[in-house]
C-alpha cells in the first residue's frame, strides 16, 4: 500500500473510473468510499478536485449530478502506480461493481436536464443512452421553469415506458 494516504484515495478512484466503461456519478464513487470508511467526505472531494485539476479524470455537470470519467492520461497513471492499491481494496471494488453494475449503468444512462431559451421559454433536453450511443434524444420547449424540472423528474422514473411508446408507434 501506499504511504501517502491522499494518493491512494486518488488511486482507488482512479481504478473504480478504469473498472467500467461508463461515466460514474461523484455520489456514486462517494458511496462506495465513505461506506468502506477509507476516509472522510472532505478529503474524498480534495482528492477528486485534484484528479481534476491534474487532468487525470474529467466532470461534468447535469442538473443535480456531477459525472466523472478518466482520461488517457489517468489510465496511464494508474497502469504505473495500480500497484499500490492492496488487492483486497481492489476485490472490494471488484464485488461492489459485480453487484451495482447494471443499476449504476442505468442512472448514468439516462440524463436529463432544463435551461432557459433565448426565447424565454424553458428547453427540457431529454437523453437516454446506451454504451456510449444515444438511443433516444428529446428537447422539449415549455413556458415556465417548474414544468420543465418536472418534466426531467418524470424521464428519469418513465425513460423506459417513454422509449418504448415511442418505439411502438413510429416503428
Amino acid at each position: 500500500m501506499t504511504h501517502d494516504p491522499l494518493t491512494l484515495y486518488k488511486l482507488i478512484i482512479l481504478y473504480m473510473l478504469n473498472r467500467v466503461n461508463f461515466p460514474l456519478t461523484k455520489a456514486q464513487i462517494s458511496d462506495f468510499i465513505l461506506e468502506k470508511e477509507y476516509t472522510n467526505f472532505l478529503t474524498l472531494q480534495q482528492a477528486i478536485a485534484e484528479l481534476i485539476d491534474a487532468e487525470l479524470i474529467t466532470a461534468k455537470s447535469n442538473r443535480n449530478r456531477t459525472h466523472l470519467a478518466i482520461t488517457d492520461e489517468g489510465r496511464e497513471t494508474l497502469t504505473f502506480f495500480e500497484k499500490r492499491i492492496n488487492s483486497s481494496i481492489k476485490e472490494e471494488i471488484d464485488s461492489f461493481f459485480h453487484a451495482n453494475e447494471l443499476e449504476m449503468r442505468n442512472e448514468v444512462s439516462i440524463l436529463a436536464n432544463y435551461y432557459k431559451s433565448v426565447s424565454g421559454d424553458y428547453e427540457a433536453h431529454l437523453e437516454a443512452k446506451e454504451k456510449n450511443t444515444t438511443i433516444v434524444e428529446i428537447t422539449l420547449s415549455v413556458p415556465d421553469e417548474d414544468t420543465a424540472s418536472a418534466i426531467c423528474a418524470n424521464w428519469q422514473k418513465n425513460n423506459q415506458d417513454i422509449y418504448q411508446y415511442l418505439v411502438g408507434k413510429l416503428f
